[in-house]
């Protein structure tokens, strides 16, 4: 990719994320809708439960099923087991 696509891709690039960012107002945040009935808000310790240890956590317990299936096909696995390789090649190079 040459200089001018890359550069004409990352114009394009910030010119859409600068108009998204103009054109979502987060001052209109603070008007209430008709029919809006928020709930009560999170605390600090629910929030950080909620948004931080609970992914952790689940991806620590994905992580531990793969590992789990991915040890068990490894004792399975006859191929990798009976390859020899030899580092013995030579090769003669005349100049």
């Amino acid at each position: 990719m040459d200089k001018k696509n890359a550069l004409r891709a990352g114009a394009l690039a910030a010119g859409t994320t600068l108009m998204m960012l103009l054109m979502s107002s987060p001052a209109s945040a603070l008007t209430r809708d008709d029919g809006d009935d928020p709930g009560p808000g999170l605390s600090v310790i629910e929030t950080l439960g909620l948004f931080v240890v609970a992914p952790i956590v689940l991806y620590l317990v994905i992580h531990g099923l793969v590992m789990i299936g991915d040890k068990s096909h490894k004792k399975k696995d006859p191929t990798s087991s009976n390859i020899t390789t030899k580092a013995d090649a030579k090769s003669e190079v005349k100049a």
